[in-house]
């Protein structure tokens, strides 16, 4: 009989059965819907509203988040959930009162990708991969590949000055309902005073005609593994979306922290944009000048250090459910 696990459990991101008792698992379940819910806080007050936030409701509109599935906690392959004390499972043509909660037990195995087994409810990886097995192998490829190069730290972030570029002199607006810092000449200058280098082809799809061809790459969709950087901003925000994609088989806690750090890279890419952000109270990083291109790669290898643990992560949950071992 595997372990089971009453009081400090270990890090679910692990290979092997372990069981959680329902006081461990529901504990866990209850700590991360509320870390959860602290993150969508601010979009959920917003919406009701109407009410619009250039840099965080990026997270909730480019990315498929939605705080009801954020908040699902998941402990990932190879962990059993036990039932609770004197739970016994209805027959499934019982009736319930509409009043009547479920217990999580309960809600949870109604949950796809859920089997029960004589231990508890545990997540089903055969079935998993017989409806997902095409994306984790592409996302283990992807992942493998970024992990495996240096990254590189002189793009400076024009990607976001590349959107706008000569939007006024086309008539177009701009994406962002900001003004941009520099005006529009002023912010025209410097792409075209400045090397444009983005490897990422989902910001280089959003570069304006004229600016496209200013690109040294030409970065597409089947070219992306080979492109992908671990220096490059947007490739680490990914990382939540590809967390997202790999749900449920990855755990809880790994989801928040790639949606956390997601979180602190769209601030600094919004604030080496062309935008000014100090109506949210930010200063910005001016990388049309030395002092602010040095502070641009200081945060880019800040989050390419943070970014290294998560894809590694990634990576070994992905192993793990195409049966792989090693590095």
């Amino acid at each position: 009989m595997p372990p089971t696990d009453t009081a400090t459990a270990p890090t679910t991101d692990v290979v092997g059965p372990v069981v959680l008792a329902a006081e461990a698992w529901t504990a866990r379940e209850h700590a991360h819907a509320e870390r959860a819910d602290a993150f969508t806080a601010g979009w959920r007050e917003r919406k009701p509203r109407g009410e619009k936030h250039a840099i965080e409701d990026f997270l909730f509109t480019y990315y498929p988040t939605r705080p009801a599935q954020l908040r699902r906690w998941h402990p990932g392959p190879g962990v059993v959930l036990a039932r609770p004390a004197g739970h016994v499972p209805a027959p499934e043509s019982a009736p319930r009162p509409d009043d009547a909660p479920a217990d999580p037990y309960t809600v949870r195995g109604a949950w796809r990708w859920y089997r029960e087994t004589p231990a508890g409810l545990t997540l089903d990886t055969d079935a998993f991969l017989a409806d997902r097995g095409d994306t984790v192998r592409y996302l283990h490829a992807l992942l493998a590949a970024t992990a495996s190069r240096p990254g590189r730290f002189g793009c400076f972030g024009l990607h976001e000055w590349a959107m706008v570029y000569r939007d006024r002199a086309t008539g177009r607006d701009h994406r962002h309902p900001l003004p941009l810092r520099l005006g529009h000449d002023g912010t025209d200058r410097v792409v075209e005073s400045h090397p444009v280098q983005c490897s990422h082809f989902d910001a280089f799809r959003f570069f304006t005609p004229e600016a496209g061809p200013l690109n040294r790459l030409r970065p597409t969709r089947e070219t992306q593994p080979a492109l992908e950087q671990p220096g490059c901003l947007h490739a680490t925000m990914d990382l939540y979306k590809w967390a997202l994609k790999l749900t449920p088989a990855v755990p809880g806690d790994l989801v928040l922290d790639c949606f956390e750090l997601a979180r602190d890279v769209r601030v600094v890419d919004m604030r080496a944009s062309p935008y000014d952000v100090s109506s949210y109270g930010l200063d910005p990083v001016a990388i049309e000048t030395p002092e602010g291109k040095a502070e641009y790669v200081r945060h880019q290898r800040e989050f390419a250090e943070r970014g290294a643990v998560l894809r590694a992560r990634l990576l070994d949950a992905c192993r793990s459910l195409l049966g792989e071992t090693g590095t």
